[in-house]
């Protein structure tokens, strides 16, 4: 049985060097997940791999069902949760190609189903979401970028956004008086929900593109398919061999 799983992100739809086993569409009360999860084998370790956008990148940010995904991998037995996400930079440390390792996140997205406990007929529960990521993991992710000699950033921010539109100039200066170092569309309501069903959670965050603003010009899908291409075949090495630690 694999207890760690892998959400793969955008450019990680799939886990180069996984050794597919299985793939199993779980039936969940809150729909259907993503896509079917694949089952397998990392250097001879169990893990199991969801495309958080689906297998074919057709999912946008405010329309994935984080409720079926962290459910479904709960309910295969997963405790702990290694993200993938691409996001762009917006504190001068977190320049083009580094990878993050957050320690903190500002959730600014709206209208997005961010609980399993919402009153009638569920339980009411609060749970404590004063270190919303998983040091364990967060530890395992920078020993693993740093023995890769990847650029990595050991702490930051991650202003999670509405999408799928990237932000205005304001909107970034916004986020970076409130203290944002980087920005993505999919950190939340993924990191909660993973709390919520005592899951250890951790996000390795590749920086593709510099924030609106922060760059040159204005921000060109070019630039951040280049980004993706450069950055996830990195973080691919690191997740690998913070699996081997975890």
């Amino acid at each position: 049985m694999a207890t760690i799983a892998i959400i793969g992100g955008t450019g990680l739809a799939r886990m180069e060097g996984l050794e597919i086993k299985s793939r199993e569409m779980i039936k969940t009360p809150y729909g259907a997940p993503s896509c079917p999860i694949i089952y397998g084998e990392l250097n001879k370790l169990p893990i199991a791999f969801l495309a958080r956008h689906g297998s074919t990148h057709k999912i946008p940010p405010h329309r994935i069902n984080y409720c079926a995904n962290i459910w479904a991998l709960q309910s295969i037995g997963v405790k702990k949760i290694l993200a993938v996400a691409a996001v762009g930079g917006i504190s001068k440390e977190c320049t083009n190609g580094s990878i993050v390792v957050p320690d903190q996140i500002i959730d600014y997205t709206t209208g997005r189903k961010n609980t399993f406990f919402d009153g009638m007929p569920d339980e009411v529960r609060h749970v404590d979401f004063s270190y919303p990521y998983d040091d364990e993991i967060r530890q395992a992710l920078i020993s693993s970028a740093g023995k890769s000699g990847a650029g990595v950033v050991d702490h930051g921010t991650y202003g999670a956004t509405q999408g799928p539109h990237l932000e205005t100039i304001a909107e970034i200066n916004r986020m970076e008086r409130d203290g944002c170092t980087i920005v993505g569309m999919t950190g939340m309501p993924e990191a909660v929900l993973a709390r919520e069903l005592d899951m250890a959670y951790a996000c390795c965050a590749v920086v593709v593109n510099a924030a609106a603003g922060k760059g040159a010009g204005v921000i060109s899908m070019e630039e951040i398919s280049q980004g993706i291409e450069a950055g996830m075949h990195t973080a691919r090495g690191i997740i690998e061999g913070a699996v081997k630690v975890l």
